[in-house]
């Protein structure tokens, strides 16, 4: 596994969460959004190792804190 891949899996994943969230409004919007194009990216063969699979998945984690953080900061 390069270095560069597990990097990018460790970081877009979580700043698509919040940019999409800024664009909706939503954080659960912007979460299905990045998991839907997580989804065709590993169907596509972008994501090669497994092991990138879970380093996405805390990335969309982290990624999803912080846009709720974020959305319920802005409510009040």
């Amino acid at each position: 596994m390069s270095v560069i891949k597990f990097l990018m899996a460790l970081i877009l994943p979580g700043l698509l969460v919040v940019l999409f969230t800024q664009i909706t409004f939503q954080h659960y919007v912007g979460l299905a959004l990045s998991v839907a194009l997580m989804a065709v990216s590993i169907y596509a063969g972008y994501t090669h190792p497994p092991a990138l699979y879970v380093v996405d998945a805390v990335s969309l984690t982290v990624g999803f804190w912080y846009a709720n953080k974020m959305v319920n900061r802005n409510k009040h």
